[in-house]
């Protein structure tokens, strides 16, 4: 059964990553200025999972396809550790 706020979750989520991404790609000091709003959205996928909203590997799709999408943003890299 899908938890009642998967599809909320996923598309608060992919939204916040590609807003960070842009915000990155036009900032003139890089990503640097945005560390702590990186590490919020590393700790809401980390909780997300935990609470099995989302799975491990929509969790590591959704920062895949916003990485791919944004390659020179190094912060991706290859997104929060996650537990299996």
């Amino acid at each position: 059964m899908e938890h009642p706020h998967h599809t909320r979750t996923v598309r608060l989520l992919e939204t916040r990553l590609e807003a960070l991404a842009a915000a990155c790609e036009r900032s003139p000091v890089g990503s640097r200025k945005f560390d702590l709003a990186v590490l919020h959205a590393e700790a809401a996928t980390r909780h997300a999972v935990q609470l099995e909203i989302l799975t491990v590997e929509e969790a590591g799709s959704i920062w895949a396809g916003v990485a791919r999408r944004h390659p020179g943003v190094g912060w991706f890299g290859s997104g929060p550790q996650l537990a299996a």
